[in-house]
């Protein structure tokens, strides 16, 4: 389950690969570490065009169970997800790569490493797939709450086929976020959303480790 990521291109780039048309980020700095309700930059359908806008990481929990805003959606057969599933809910979350802590603990610091992933060492621009709402209740912390209305968004996660091409000496969780390539059909697509196996070959553990 990916609860770290970056997201360091600037936003002219992020237009050009996914064809956006309305921008309300305003000065979009780097973002080396993206964590759970962190504001970050999401592309989501307006109307016939596209827009990049910022929302919170974490969708509203299923009400039966509570707990924290969810991150990484993965049985999209739930009634709780399944009215997100729609076209005018679908979203793609720019990114440059993404962590996962390695299964055993450093012999060196006792405690777990944490793995970068990206399509290369340059960790050039792609996107998750993921879904969005409104969400009115509180976020932020306990102590410091934000009133909502709040736009949240979280990742659709999919089988990693193989993890021996991209990370053999890390165990890659079941589950990893569906990752898009320039796949703006997927936001607009009127089928059955289809869940994808994750290809080891579009990943590697990326040498460069991000400083935030």
């Amino acid at each position: 389950m990916c609860n770290l990521y970056s997201i360091t291109t600037n936003q002219e780039a992020i237009r050009a690969l996914f064809r956006v048309v309305n921008r309300y980020v305003g000065n979009l700095a780097p973002m080396p570490g993206v964590f759970p309700d962190y504001p970050a930059p999401v592309i989501r359908n307006a109307g016939a065009e596209g827009e990049l806008i910022l929302m919170r990481w974490g969708m509203p929990p299923p009400p039966r169970t509570g707990g924290p805003p969810v991150t990484n959606i993965r049985n999209t057969s739930s009634p709780h997800w399944r009215g997100w599933l729609k076209p005018e809910n679908r979203c793609l979350v720019p990114a440059n790569s993404f962590a996962e802590y390695a299964p055993e603990p450093n012999p060196e610091t006792k405690k777990k490493d944490v793995v970068w992933f990206a399509l290369n060492d340059d960790r050039p621009l792609f996107a998750f797939a993921g879904i969005w709402t409104t969400f009115n209740g509180d976020r932020g912390t306990k102590s410091k709450p934000i009133p909502g209305p709040h736009q949240v968004y979280g990742f659709l996660t999919t089988a990693p086929k193989s993890h021996a091409a991209c990370a053999p000496d890390v165990d890659l969780p079941r589950q990893m976020p569906d990752m898009r390539i320039a796949e703006v059909s997927f936001m607009r697509a009127k089928r059955k959303l289809i869940r994808r196996e994750t290809r080891s070959t579009a990943l590697i553990r990326t040498s460069k480790n991000c400083a935030f």
